[in-house]
């Protein structure tokens, strides 16, 4: 794959299908209704399928076709915080295993709070060096047959110690035949060139405003958020292209006050 393959700088949105509604969204994630209703707003709203991951169009394209020829490398999504990266990863667990299967065949770990060797050598390499323990259905037309493999995602990578970074070099070395690893990061300055070489990399940009705008219409509409037009238009400049950013701030002044204004968000 070539260098503008492998470091494709597109920008995502995050939105629902058009026949989704936000409760649906919540039981199809396997949440009781009352845990939907109490879940933040940005894991509410965080897309299900790599379909409803809207934006980032030849990223998920690629990613697609790795799944349908069953052919995924290991993979590093890099860029700022609230693009999209930790969730095109996840849609695309879910297409592999399905949500059922999920917790046997993904370990997913944060690096910025288990990012010593220890947790590299022991948790990671246990689970990468174990067979699967459930047998997969037979593939149906539209589903993919990699569910062989398992997937470990590593999210906040840049966080791992050099030597945290050098042993799990070696264990992908060892277990890419049964293994796939899915490495989220800020900053690729700070992984090591050997590590960088083992991935197929994915750059995620910040958002452009028309896209933060898309889902933010559609919770104020679906949350019954009673807030001045202005004030989206504040809300959306204020996140600066970090999705998260957006969904957080209108949850949290919305949770404050009745009517939402230009000045809630300019002292969030």
């Amino acid at each position: 794959m070539s260098d503008s393959e492998n470091e494709m700088d597109v920008d995502a949105r995050f939105s629902s299908s058009s026949n989704t509604s936000a409760r649906g969204k919540g039981l199809a994630a396997g949440l009781p209704v009352e845990a939907e209703d109490n879940l933040p707003w940005v894991e509410k709203y965080r897309p299900n399928t790599l379909d409803e991951v809207s934006g980032h169009h030849d990223i998920i394209g690629t990613i697609n076709r790795f799944i349908d020829t069953n052919r995924l490398p290991h993979l590093l999504l890099y860029g700022p915080p609230g693009t999209g990266k930790t969730s095109t990863i996840l849609a695309l667990a879910r297409r592999i295993y399905g949500v059922k299967n999920m917790r046997q065949m993904v370990l997913e770990l944060n690096a910025s709070d288990d990012r010593g060797i220890d947790v590299v050598r022991d948790q990671i390499k246990t689970f990468a060096s174990t067979k699967k323990i459930f047998s997969m259905a037979p593939a149906a037309k539209s589903e993919s047959t990699l569910g062989a493999f398992k997937l470990i995602i590593l999210d906040e990578a840049d966080a791992m110690t050099a030597t945290a970074q050098m042993a799990l070099r070696r264990i992908m070395e060892k277990y890419t035949a049964n293994t796939r690893f899915c490495v989220i990061a800020n900053y690729t300055h700070k992984l090591s060139p050997a590590l960088l070489s083992r991935c197929t990399r994915f750059r995620f940009s910040p958002l452009k405003e028309k896209d933060i705008r898309v889902l933010v219409d559609q919770v104020i509409e679906k949350e019954r958020v009673r807030i001045q037009p202005e004030a989206i238009d504040s809300l959306v400049k204020l996140s600066k292209g970090d999705m998260r950013r957006a969904l957080n701030m209108l949850q949290a002044c919305h949770a404050s006050s009745k009517l939402l204004k230009n000045t809630h968000f300019l002292r969030c």
